[in-house]
């Protein structure tokens, strides 16, 4: 497995993202050593609370929440996944596989010892981040899914799709404008040259280029039988578990209802739909999604 590093020269001076970077090692099942990146902000006594990103995007997209949580007293956790931010990338499409980055993050959860654990997930980072809860139910204390899904197969939107299309056939991914497409609010161009800082070129954006084709959609992609299961899970978790997607996500709109029949947890919840906000809502909302999960948190302790 070919590995590529983005240069660090390349994160100086991002707005908003003065954070001390951390660094993890896991070693994949075929012996291949991959650096994990992740900030760590807060009291590190404090519950964490771990921020988990999607497609295409990286730990840049939880900066203000990051501010914004440990300034309340909370452990703020944001991890890259392997493929984005300052995480290593394989270089090869065919090297991601969604079991490959359940089993990174779990090795990454294992070793950054985390427990009593906040989730807050969108996108990717809930159909990776609801697979650990799945894998390691004590290890998490609380939920919050926003804009996010764990698919099996059983079809898609019509944005999903025009997404997919899009990804897999332009000849350049234009990171920062995707992440600007996503978004109610209009990002600066500083903002989305931050988005494109991991990805000198294109060969550096295999992961973000794979992702879209990965979401299992239908019973012949893979993954469907460990969705099945990982729900088999989480109609079992009782602990809390809230639903804040927004209104104006055409990928995932509606998708709370599913987790609100399925999950016992969100049973007596107060769950929200924020507003004015698109598919990347961290962008949107920041401090609306901050104070939640601080109340969240201070309501199910």
């Amino acid at each position: 497995m070919k590995i590529l590093r983005t240069p660090d020269a390349r994160f100086a001076n991002l707005p908003d993202f003065a954070f001390t970077p951390h660094y993890c090692e896991v070693t994949d099942p075929g012996g291949t050593a991959l650096r994990i990146h992740y900030l760590n902000e807060g009291p590190p006594s404090a519950g964490p609370v771990l921020l988990m990103h999607g497609e295409p995007s990286w730990s840049f997209l939880y900066r203000r929440i990051v501010a914004s949580l440990a300034a309340r007293g909370h452990r703020a956790v944001a991890p890259d996944l392997v493929g984005f931010g300052r995480s290593d990338k394989p270089a090869d499409q065919s090297d991601y596989t969604y079991e490959r980055h359940v089993r990174w993050m779990s090795d990454w959860l294992a070793a950054a010892r985390l427990s009593s654990i906040t989730l807050f997930c969108q996108d990717w980072g809930g159909l990776i981040g609801l697979r650990l809860v799945a894998a390691f139910p004590e290890r998490f204390a609380r939920v919050v899914v926003a804009n996010t899904g764990l698919p099996t197969g059983e079809g898609f939107s019509e944005g999903f799709q025009r997404w997919l299309e899009f990804s897999q056939s332009t000849p350049v991914l234009p990171i920062g404008q995707i992440l600007a497409m996503g978004c109610r609010r209009s990002l600066s161009e500083a903002e989305q040259a931050a988005y494109e800082a991991p990805f000198p070129d294109e060969s550096f954006k295999a992961g973000a280029r794979r992702f879209p084709a990965l979401v299992p959609i239908t019973p012949a992609h893979g993954s469907v039988a460990e969705n099945k299961a990982a729900w088999k899970v989480l109609e079992g978790f009782t602990k809390p578990f809230l639903t804040a997607f927004s209104d104006s996500d055409p990928i995932t709109k509606g998708g709370e209802r599913l987790f609100q029949d399925r999950v016992p947890g969100t049973k007596g919840q107060k769950h929200v739909t924020i507003t004015d906000a698109g598919h990347f809502l961290q962008e949107d909302k920041p401090d609306e999604i901050a104070g939640l999960i601080h109340e969240f948190i201070a309501s199910t302790k």
